[in-house]
């Protein structure tokens, strides 16, 4: 069975975004040698990349860019090389290399994937499909890069969960810009 990880980065006090949907906070911080490696040999890992609409046109405007080319090679080719799923019902197309379009219902398409063989899958952004599926129980992995950053409003993580989410911290890891990794799985009660 494949599992289901989110990696998100969020500010100190929790939000994906700013009021605006922008992530410029994120794109301030810069990051060291050993924060670059480790989100590089994430993106190494060969899993299956999972974006709700908002997330995929955000992605697939910057990493085949140039400036992401120059930025971070090695990130860029490794998610223009990935295998991606962006989940939409107003997109009429997904021209991202390695991009399969799904309509269909969230959760119902997820229970599918898990079920399925191949590599496990990874939602990147896209807080509301994350908000679903933690809902629906079908996220088996949470690795939040906080980074040392606080603003005054925006969207959070787990916007408008409807149950408490119980987790329980298997790792962690701080870097050198301060930014710290938390990695949570479902608590058992969860």
């Amino acid at each position: 069975m494949r599992r289901l990880t989110v990696f998100n980065f969020t500010t100190v006090n929790g939000f994906l975004n700013d009021e605006n949907g922008n992530i410029g906070w994120h794109k301030q911080m810069d990051p060291g040698e050993d924060e670059k490696e480790y989100t590089s040999n994430a993106a190494r890992s060969q899993h299956v990349l999972v974006f709700g609409r908002v997330t995929y046109q955000m992605m697939a405007w910057y990493w085949p860019s140039p400036e992401a080319a120059r930025q971070n090679p090695q990130m860029a080719q490794s998610m223009n090389e990935s295998e991606k799923i962006v989940f939409s019902r107003t997109l009429e197309k997904a021209d991202w290399n390695n991009t399969t379009l799904v309509s269909g219902d969230l959760i119902e398409e997820i229970k599918k994937l898990k079920q399925q063989p191949g590599n496990d899958l990874t939602i990147l952004g896209s807080g509301s499909l994350v908000t679903q599926l933690s809902d629906a129980g079908l996220i088996d992995q949470y690795e939040i890069m906080i980074d040392p950053i606080a603003i005054g409003s925006g969207t959070p993580m787990f916007n408008g969960l409807k149950e408490p989410l119980e987790l329980k911290l298997v790792n962690s890891k701080v870097f050198k810009s301060g930014v710290v990794v938390l990695s949570y799985e479902k608590n058992g009660n969860g």
